[in-house]
């Protein structure tokens, strides 16, 4: 007769998700069998739950694409009877990674699920923004939330993601390699990140632009004395 043990897991979600409320304080397990029926037990707890719940949360993070950044938790307290009651606020930033992002916030009792309900409202409001050969801006920007100022600017080849706190995450989620900003006027993560997606919702490609105007795109990048053959070549390259 051999007694099994719980399934080993290799991170620290996998041993929440995988805890037995039967077992002991901490998630020990109650082994009391030799180390041979132990061992046994462990593979066959890690072939039916361990190894199925990692490949099916592979299988959804390569199905969905979707890069989640945690930006910011804030925990209050209410001083009840009892004692204190604790709440916690999480602020998440999410994006493709090819010029989809959004944020959102959520509240809860406990921190994974505040997470898990900010991550769902920045789900539902992604906006779109168009990328200059798909690594930086089109132009400049300026976007202001309150008493926060941030300034957005388009960079060459090679400069990276020069930004600090709350927009390099923005960034990041949002598939920008080379940008420059500067944030003015305050540190607070929320009115950081509105300020940045002012600026970011004023974007606009010359596709667009040529599209409102009734234009081909060649025609307007041809207007700072580039030759005619040089507009075609960019205009070509240009991709949204």
């Amino acid at each position: 007769m051999t007694n099994e043990e719980p399934a080993v897991a290799d991170t620290p979600s996998e041993a929440a998700a995988n805890q037995d409320p039967a077992q002991g304080a901490e998630g020990q397990p109650r082994g009391r069998g030799n180390r041979g029926g132990g061992r046994g037990g462990n593979d066959r707890g890690r072939g039916r739950g361990g190894r199925d719940n990692r490949r099916g949360g592979r299988r959804e993070e390569e199905d969905d694409g979707i890069i989640e950044k945690l930006v910011h938790i804030n925990r209050v307290s209410k001083t009840v009877k009892g004692g204190k009651r604790f709440g916690f606020a999480a602020l998440v930033v999410v994006g493709d990674g090819s010029g989809r992002v959004g944020f959102g916030k959520g509240k809860a009792r406990e921190v994974p699920e505040a997470i898990q309900k900010a991550t769902a409202a920045a789900r539902k409001k992604m906006i779109r923004v168009p990328l200059k050969e798909g690594r930086t801006l089109h132009h400049d920007g300026n976007g202001r939330f309150g008493a926060g100022k941030v300034t957005v600017r388009t960079a060459p080849p090679g400069t990276g993601i020069i930004a600090g706190g709350p927009m390099r995450a923005v960034f990041e989620s949002l598939g920008v390699a080379d940008v420059v900003t500067k944030s003015v006027g305050t540190s607070n993560p929320y009115n950081m990140i509105r300020a940045t997606f002012d600026a970011l919702t004023d974007q606009t490609s010359p596709k667009s632009v040529a599209q409102r105007r009734g234009k081909k795109v060649a025609d307007l990048l041809g207007r700072g004395g580039a030759s005619e053959a040089e507009a075609e070549a960019d205009a070509a390259a240009i991709a949204e």
